[in-house]
Protein backbone atom coordinates (compact mmCIF):
# COMPACT_ATOMS: atom_id res chain seq x y z
CA UNK A 1 0.00 0.00 0.00
CA UNK A 2 1.24 3.56 -1.00
CA UNK A 3 1.53 6.03 1.93
CA UNK A 4 2.58 9.07 -0.83
CA UNK A 5 0.71 11.94 -0.28
CA UNK A 6 -2.29 12.96 -2.64
CA UNK A 7 -1.74 16.60 -4.00
CA UNK A 8 -4.57 18.74 -6.52
CA UNK A 9 -3.41 18.45 -9.93
CA UNK A 10 -2.93 21.46 -11.95
CA UNK A 11 -2.93 20.77 -15.01
CA UNK A 12 -5.57 21.92 -17.90
CA UNK A 13 -7.91 19.77 -18.52
CA UNK A 14 -8.22 17.69 -15.71
CA UNK A 15 -10.39 18.14 -12.48
CA UNK A 16 -8.23 18.53 -9.35
CA UNK A 17 -8.34 15.67 -6.77
CA UNK A 18 -10.20 16.19 -3.43
CA UNK A 19 -8.30 17.16 -0.92
CA UNK A 20 -8.78 15.34 2.67
CA UNK A 21 -10.82 17.61 5.14
CA UNK A 22 -8.96 18.72 7.66
CA UNK A 23 -10.13 16.11 9.92
CA UNK A 24 -9.12 13.42 7.70
CA UNK A 25 -5.69 14.80 7.81
CA UNK A 26 -5.54 15.18 11.59
CA UNK A 27 -6.76 11.27 11.71
CA UNK A 28 -4.37 10.28 9.81
CA UNK A 29 -1.00 11.80 11.57
CA UNK A 30 -2.53 11.88 15.33
CA UNK A 31 -0.61 8.68 15.72
CA UNK A 32 2.74 10.00 14.86
CA UNK A 33 2.74 13.57 16.36
CA UNK A 34 5.26 12.65 18.51
CA UNK A 35 7.60 11.44 15.85
CA UNK A 36 7.49 13.99 13.83
CA UNK A 37 7.93 16.62 16.98
CA UNK A 38 11.05 14.96 17.93
CA UNK A 39 12.70 14.68 15.14
CA UNK A 40 11.85 17.93 14.09
CA UNK A 41 13.70 19.30 16.76
CA UNK A 42 16.99 18.34 15.61
CA UNK A 43 19.67 17.02 18.66
CA UNK A 44 17.32 17.34 21.55
CA UNK A 45 14.24 15.57 19.61
CA UNK A 46 16.46 12.80 18.78
CA UNK A 47 16.97 12.21 22.33
CA UNK A 48 13.51 12.57 23.19
CA UNK A 49 12.48 9.96 20.93
CA UNK A 50 15.61 7.84 21.83
CA UNK A 51 14.30 8.15 25.55
CA UNK A 52 10.93 6.91 24.75
CA UNK A 53 11.91 4.50 22.50
CA UNK A 54 14.62 2.97 25.42
CA UNK A 55 11.60 3.16 27.85
CA UNK A 56 9.84 -0.14 25.64
CA UNK A 57 10.99 -3.71 26.80
CA UNK A 58 10.22 -6.22 24.17
CA UNK A 59 10.47 -9.83 24.61
CA UNK A 60 11.05 -12.06 21.32
CA UNK A 61 8.44 -14.49 21.77
CA UNK A 62 9.55 -17.04 18.75
CA UNK A 63 12.80 -17.36 20.61
CA UNK A 64 11.01 -17.80 23.92
CA UNK A 65 8.04 -19.98 22.81
CA UNK A 66 9.84 -21.88 19.97
CA UNK A 67 8.55 -23.34 16.84
CA UNK A 68 5.26 -25.29 18.49
CA UNK A 69 2.70 -22.54 17.91
CA UNK A 70 -0.29 -22.39 16.27
CA UNK A 71 -1.22 -21.85 12.90
CA UNK A 72 -1.61 -17.43 12.19
CA UNK A 73 -4.78 -16.27 11.06
CA UNK A 74 -6.16 -17.32 7.18
CA UNK A 75 -6.95 -13.71 6.94
CA UNK A 76 -5.49 -10.32 7.89
CA UNK A 77 -6.76 -10.62 11.06
CA UNK A 78 -4.04 -9.66 14.02
CA UNK A 79 -4.58 -11.36 17.63
CA UNK A 80 -3.23 -9.45 20.67
CA UNK A 81 -3.01 -10.60 24.35
CA UNK A 82 -3.08 -7.32 26.67
CA UNK A 83 -1.69 -7.78 30.12
CA UNK A 84 -2.07 -5.70 33.17
CA UNK A 85 0.55 -6.95 36.10
CA UNK A 86 0.02 -6.40 39.39
CA UNK A 87 3.75 -5.91 40.68
CA UNK A 88 4.03 -4.75 44.16
CA UNK A 89 7.63 -3.37 43.75
CA UNK A 90 8.60 0.11 43.20
CA UNK A 91 6.14 2.48 42.43
CA UNK A 92 3.67 0.25 42.62
CA UNK A 93 4.15 -0.29 46.62
CA UNK A 94 2.63 3.10 47.09
CA UNK A 95 -0.66 2.02 45.32
CA UNK A 96 -3.06 0.22 47.31
CA UNK A 97 -2.35 -2.90 45.29
CA UNK A 98 -2.52 -5.50 48.64
CA UNK A 99 0.63 -6.94 50.11
CA UNK A 100 1.69 -10.10 48.07
CA UNK A 101 5.24 -10.06 47.19
CA UNK A 102 5.67 -10.65 43.40
CA UNK A 103 3.90 -9.99 40.33
CA UNK A 104 0.71 -11.55 38.50
CA UNK A 105 -1.15 -11.12 35.42
CA UNK A 106 -3.99 -9.35 37.32
CA UNK A 107 -5.93 -8.50 33.71
CA UNK A 108 -5.69 -10.87 30.63
CA UNK A 109 -7.19 -9.93 27.14
CA UNK A 110 -7.13 -11.55 24.17
CA UNK A 111 -8.13 -9.15 21.28
CA UNK A 112 -9.27 -9.99 17.99
CA UNK A 113 -9.11 -7.41 15.38
CA UNK A 114 -10.63 -8.75 12.25
CA UNK A 115 -9.82 -8.56 8.54
CA UNK A 116 -10.88 -4.88 7.61
CA UNK A 117 -9.51 -3.41 11.01
CA UNK A 118 -13.58 -2.18 12.54
CA UNK A 119 -14.60 -4.21 14.92
CA UNK A 120 -12.72 -5.55 17.53
CA UNK A 121 -12.91 -8.32 19.99
CA UNK A 122 -12.04 -8.52 23.67
CA UNK A 123 -12.21 -12.16 25.43
CA UNK A 124 -11.18 -11.83 29.07
CA UNK A 125 -9.61 -14.46 30.93
CA UNK A 126 -10.83 -14.59 34.69
CA UNK A 127 -7.08 -14.86 36.85
CA UNK A 128 -8.95 -17.49 38.86
CA UNK A 129 -9.54 -20.08 35.66
CA UNK A 130 -7.58 -23.52 36.61
CA UNK A 131 -5.25 -24.40 33.26
CA UNK A 132 -2.65 -26.21 32.25
CA UNK A 133 0.85 -24.78 31.52
CA UNK A 134 3.09 -25.84 29.65
CA UNK A 135 6.88 -26.32 29.94
CA UNK A 136 8.19 -22.95 29.33
CA UNK A 137 11.92 -21.48 29.54
CA UNK A 138 12.40 -18.65 31.53
CA UNK A 139 14.54 -15.43 30.64
CA UNK A 140 17.76 -17.22 32.96
CA UNK A 141 17.52 -19.81 31.04
CA UNK A 142 15.83 -22.20 33.65
CA UNK A 143 12.93 -24.71 32.82
CA UNK A 144 10.04 -24.21 34.38
CA UNK A 145 7.89 -27.91 33.68
CA UNK A 146 4.37 -28.06 32.94
CA UNK A 147 1.39 -28.87 35.30
CA UNK A 148 -2.02 -29.01 35.71
CA UNK A 149 -4.93 -26.83 37.06
CA UNK A 150 -2.50 -23.99 38.22
CA UNK A 151 -4.10 -20.61 38.44
CA UNK A 152 -3.72 -18.72 35.30
CA UNK A 153 -2.43 -15.56 36.83
CA UNK A 154 0.31 -17.38 38.93
CA UNK A 155 1.75 -17.84 35.36
CA UNK A 156 3.21 -14.81 35.07
CA UNK A 157 5.20 -14.73 38.36
CA UNK A 158 6.56 -18.10 38.14
CA UNK A 159 7.56 -18.03 34.45
CA UNK A 160 7.06 -14.43 32.83
CA UNK A 161 5.09 -13.39 29.84
CA UNK A 162 6.01 -15.41 27.20
CA UNK A 163 5.11 -18.56 28.91
CA UNK A 164 1.49 -16.85 29.69
CA UNK A 165 1.27 -15.95 25.41
CA UNK A 166 2.48 -19.75 25.29
CA UNK A 167 -0.47 -21.19 27.86
CA UNK A 168 -2.81 -18.80 26.26
CA UNK A 169 -1.70 -20.33 22.50
CA UNK A 170 -1.70 -23.81 24.47
CA UNK A 171 -5.93 -23.57 25.78
CA UNK A 172 -6.84 -21.88 22.46
CA UNK A 173 -5.34 -22.69 19.38
CA UNK A 174 -5.46 -19.43 18.66
CA UNK A 175 -1.99 -17.66 17.20
CA UNK A 176 -1.06 -14.57 19.10
CA UNK A 177 0.87 -12.08 16.90
CA UNK A 178 1.43 -9.50 19.65
CA UNK A 179 1.29 -8.86 23.36
CA UNK A 180 1.37 -5.80 25.12
CA UNK A 181 1.66 -5.68 29.01
CA UNK A 182 1.59 -2.66 31.17
CA UNK A 183 1.72 -2.18 34.61
CA UNK A 184 -0.71 -0.42 37.73
CA UNK A 185 2.26 2.33 37.92
CA UNK A 186 2.20 3.44 34.13
CA UNK A 187 -1.30 2.54 34.43
CA UNK A 188 -2.36 5.28 36.61
CA UNK A 189 -0.10 7.86 34.98
CA UNK A 190 -1.50 7.33 31.40
CA UNK A 191 -4.83 7.93 33.03
CA UNK A 192 -3.65 11.19 34.92
CA UNK A 193 -1.73 12.10 31.69
CA UNK A 194 -5.03 12.39 29.38
CA UNK A 195 -7.09 13.96 32.07
CA UNK A 196 -8.65 11.67 33.85
CA UNK A 197 -11.50 9.06 32.01
CA UNK A 198 -15.27 9.06 32.24
CA UNK A 199 -16.96 6.22 33.21
CA UNK A 200 -20.85 5.83 34.59
CA UNK A 201 -21.88 3.14 37.01
CA UNK A 202 -25.96 1.65 37.51
CA UNK A 203 -25.25 1.08 41.16
CA UNK A 204 -23.15 2.68 44.05
CA UNK A 205 -19.76 1.07 44.38
CA UNK A 206 -18.50 0.85 47.87
CA UNK A 207 -15.10 -1.16 48.13
CA UNK A 208 -12.61 -0.68 51.50
CA UNK A 209 -9.96 -3.37 49.58
CA UNK A 210 -9.37 -1.03 46.57
CA UNK A 211 -10.05 1.75 48.05
CA UNK A 212 -13.18 2.66 45.38
CA UNK A 213 -16.56 4.59 46.80
CA UNK A 214 -18.36 5.79 43.89
CA UNK A 215 -22.00 7.35 43.99
CA UNK A 216 -24.59 5.95 41.35
CA UNK A 217 -23.83 8.21 38.34
CA UNK A 218 -20.83 9.47 35.82
CA UNK A 219 -17.75 10.13 37.43
CA UNK A 220 -14.23 11.12 35.56
CA UNK A 221 -11.81 9.23 37.67
CA UNK A 222 -8.28 10.23 37.99
CA UNK A 223 -5.31 7.53 37.80
CA UNK A 224 -5.52 6.40 41.38
CA UNK A 225 -9.65 6.16 41.04
CA UNK A 226 -9.13 4.13 37.85
CA UNK A 227 -6.78 1.60 39.63
CA UNK A 228 -9.66 1.16 42.49
CA UNK A 229 -12.07 0.61 39.64
CA UNK A 230 -10.28 -2.00 37.42
CA UNK A 231 -9.49 -3.81 40.68
CA UNK A 232 -12.78 -3.61 42.61
CA UNK A 233 -14.27 -6.56 43.20
CA UNK A 234 -16.05 -6.57 46.70
CA UNK A 235 -17.83 -3.88 45.77
CA UNK A 236 -19.76 -5.26 42.94
CA UNK A 237 -21.52 -8.25 41.68
CA UNK A 238 -21.25 -11.48 44.02
CA UNK A 239 -17.84 -10.50 45.55
CA UNK A 240 -15.41 -12.51 42.95
CA UNK A 241 -13.27 -11.84 40.06
CA UNK A 242 -16.23 -12.70 37.69
CA UNK A 243 -17.86 -9.17 38.99
CA UNK A 244 -14.89 -7.20 38.29
CA UNK A 245 -14.12 -8.49 34.80
CA UNK A 246 -17.40 -6.32 33.56
CA UNK A 247 -15.63 -3.28 35.39
CA UNK A 248 -12.53 -4.13 33.53
CA UNK A 249 -14.01 -4.23 30.22
CA UNK A 250 -16.10 -1.19 30.93
CA UNK A 251 -13.15 0.54 31.57
CA UNK A 252 -10.64 -0.30 28.89
CA UNK A 253 -13.51 0.74 26.56
CA UNK A 254 -13.79 4.19 27.73
CA UNK A 255 -9.85 4.70 28.53
CA UNK A 256 -9.79 3.53 24.51
CA UNK A 257 -12.71 6.39 23.75
CA UNK A 258 -10.71 9.07 25.85
CA UNK A 259 -7.23 8.66 23.92
CA UNK A 260 -8.95 8.65 20.39
CA UNK A 261 -10.61 12.04 20.95
CA UNK A 262 -7.48 13.71 22.59
CA UNK A 263 -6.39 16.62 20.63
CA UNK A 264 -2.47 15.33 20.58
CA UNK A 265 -1.65 17.42 17.67
CA UNK A 266 -2.66 20.86 19.08
CA UNK A 267 -0.50 19.48 22.26
CA UNK A 268 3.17 18.29 21.62
CA UNK A 269 3.78 18.85 24.94
CA UNK A 270 0.34 16.74 25.77
CA UNK A 271 1.35 13.84 23.50
CA UNK A 272 5.11 13.26 25.01
CA UNK A 273 3.63 13.40 28.43
CA UNK A 274 1.60 10.30 27.63
CA UNK A 275 3.94 8.54 25.54
CA UNK A 276 6.55 8.47 28.43
CA UNK A 277 4.07 7.70 31.27
CA UNK A 278 2.81 4.53 28.59
CA UNK A 279 6.10 3.38 27.24
CA UNK A 280 7.85 3.87 31.32
CA UNK A 281 5.98 0.44 31.69
CA UNK A 282 5.05 -1.21 28.44
CA UNK A 283 6.61 -4.41 27.55
CA UNK A 284 5.69 -5.96 24.10
CA UNK A 285 6.86 -8.33 21.80
CA UNK A 286 10.02 -7.26 20.05
CA UNK A 287 8.29 -6.64 16.80
CA UNK A 288 6.75 -3.96 18.65
CA UNK A 289 9.04 -2.53 20.71
CA UNK A 290 9.96 0.75 19.36
CA UNK A 291 8.18 3.58 18.62
CA UNK A 292 7.89 3.40 15.04
CA UNK A 293 6.13 0.17 15.15
CA UNK A 294 3.91 0.66 17.59
CA UNK A 295 2.62 3.85 15.58
CA UNK A 296 2.70 2.02 12.53
CA UNK A 297 0.17 -0.83 14.49
CA UNK A 298 -1.79 1.83 15.84
CA UNK A 299 -2.14 3.24 12.37
CA UNK A 300 -3.64 -0.02 11.23
CA UNK A 301 -6.37 0.46 13.70
CA UNK A 302 -7.73 3.74 13.15
CA UNK A 303 -11.05 2.39 11.56
CA UNK A 304 -11.73 0.73 14.96
CA UNK A 305 -13.97 1.93 17.13
CA UNK A 306 -14.14 1.25 21.13
CA UNK A 307 -17.50 2.38 21.41
CA UNK A 308 -18.60 -1.03 19.31
CA UNK A 309 -15.93 -2.83 20.28
CA UNK A 310 -17.46 -6.56 21.85
CA UNK A 311 -16.57 -7.82 25.25
CA UNK A 312 -16.89 -11.39 26.27
CA UNK A 313 -15.84 -12.78 29.29
CA UNK A 314 -14.29 -16.96 28.92
CA UNK A 315 -17.18 -18.85 29.50
CA UNK A 316 -16.50 -20.29 32.67
CA UNK A 317 -18.16 -22.58 35.35
CA UNK A 318 -16.68 -22.95 39.20
CA UNK A 319 -14.67 -25.65 40.00
CA UNK A 320 -16.60 -28.89 41.58
CA UNK A 321 -13.53 -29.82 43.82
CA UNK A 322 -12.48 -26.12 44.76
CA UNK A 323 -15.67 -23.96 44.46
CA UNK A 324 -13.05 -20.46 44.70
CA UNK A 325 -11.47 -21.51 40.95
CA UNK A 326 -12.97 -21.58 37.90
CA UNK A 327 -12.69 -23.67 34.72
CA UNK A 328 -13.20 -23.08 30.90
CA UNK A 329 -16.97 -23.98 30.58
CA UNK A 330 -17.40 -26.61 27.20
CA UNK A 331 -18.79 -26.85 24.51
CA UNK A 332 -18.61 -22.98 24.84
CA UNK A 333 -14.91 -22.12 25.61
CA UNK A 334 -14.09 -24.52 22.72
CA UNK A 335 -16.52 -22.87 20.18
CA UNK A 336 -15.36 -19.38 21.10
CA UNK A 337 -11.59 -19.95 20.31
CA UNK A 338 -12.34 -21.88 17.23
CA UNK A 339 -14.85 -18.78 15.92
CA UNK A 340 -11.25 -16.55 17.06
CA UNK A 341 -8.71 -19.37 14.64
CA UNK A 342 -11.06 -19.21 11.90
CA UNK A 343 -12.19 -15.69 11.74
CA UNK A 344 -15.72 -16.56 11.79
CA UNK A 345 -18.65 -14.75 14.22
CA UNK A 346 -18.77 -15.77 17.44
CA UNK A 347 -22.14 -18.12 18.17
CA UNK A 348 -24.45 -16.36 20.89
CA UNK A 349 -24.05 -19.55 22.77
CA UNK A 350 -20.24 -19.13 23.30
CA UNK A 351 -20.42 -15.65 24.77
CA UNK A 352 -22.77 -17.54 27.84
CA UNK A 353 -20.93 -18.12 30.79
CA UNK A 354 -22.59 -20.77 33.48
CA UNK A 355 -20.60 -19.36 36.42
CA UNK A 356 -22.41 -15.91 35.51
CA UNK A 357 -25.79 -18.05 35.00
CA UNK A 358 -25.37 -16.07 31.22
CA UNK A 359 -23.37 -12.81 29.72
Amino acid sequence: MSHATATPSRRRGKAPRRERTRGQRIRRIILWTLLVVVLAAGGTGYWLYSSLNGNIDGVDLDKAIGTDRPEKLPTSGTNVLVLGSDSRAGANAKLKTGNVSGARSDTALVMHIPEGRKQATAVSIPRDTLVTRPECTKTDGTTVPSAKRVMFNSVYSLAGPACVVKTVEKMSGVRLDHFMEIDFAGFKGLVDAIGGVDVTVDQAIHDKSSGLDLAKGTHKLNGTESLAFVRTRHGIGDGSDLGRIGLQQQFMIALLSEIKKQDLLGSPTKSYKIADSLTSSLTTDSELANLKALAEFGRSLKGVDPATMETIMLPVQYDTADPNRVVAAEPQATQLWKALRTGAEIPESAKKSPATGGN
